[in-house]
């Protein structure tokens, strides 16, 4: 295993309501230095869920719901962030109330996803929600979500749908769909 490179200097350069810009300058095991940048949670810290809700056993919810960093209504998994005090499986499922209008009596923590860990500090809990019933909570979501959905089978097709493109959401389906198989619980 490589030797992690020393931490010369750390500071805030940038803040925002959401975002933190931390510049951390490292010296590394050759000698080299190197200043890099990276974004850091401005929030709780408390962390992210995403969910994979399984309407039956091959077939996952969708949402689609406006997002800022593309301008465009984007289709993904419900997710949201880990309030004070909440657990991760507690989240999730109030996530998948808020966002979809189902609640989950089976829930799996099945692992954590980082974006970009060259740049950002922040990672997502995959959840896996099974046993689905209708129940929804009032969320922060400006708008009414469009609930939507796509076969385990069809994740290629997915990709060529408009308004698909989250990397997160797509590795989430393909280990659910993975997982379930290796268990025996999923097949063509």
């Amino acid at each position: 295993m490589p030797q992690k490179p020393d931490i010369l200097d750390a500071r805030i350069v940038a803040k925002s309501r959401l975002f933190t810009v931390e510049q951390v300058q490292l010296r590394f095991s050759n000698g080299t230095e190197r200043t890099y940048e990276r974004l850091v949670s401005s929030g709780s810290g408390y962390g992210a869920v995403m969910v994979v809700a399984l309407k039956d056993t091959r077939t996952a919810l969708l949402i689609e719901e406006y997002c800022g960093g593309t301008q465009e209504y984007e289709l993904s998994l419900p997710k949201g962030l880990v309030e004070p005090g909440e657990d991760v499986l507690d989240a999730a499922n109030r996530e998948l109330m808020e966002e979809a209008g189902f609640g989950a009596r089976q829930l799996e923590l099945l692992g954590k996803l980082s974006l970009s860990p060259g740049y950002m500090s922040q990672s997502i809990s995959v959840v896996l929600a099974r046993d689905l019933y209708e129940k929804r909570l009032p969320g922060d979501e400006p708008e009414p979500i469009r609930v939507d959905s796509v076969d385990l089978y069809d994740l290629s097709g997915l990709m060529s749908r408009p308004g698909f493109s989250e990397g997160r959401a797509l590795a989430a389906l393909y280990l659910v769909r993975d997982l379930l198989e290796q268990r025996g619980e999923l097949s063509r």
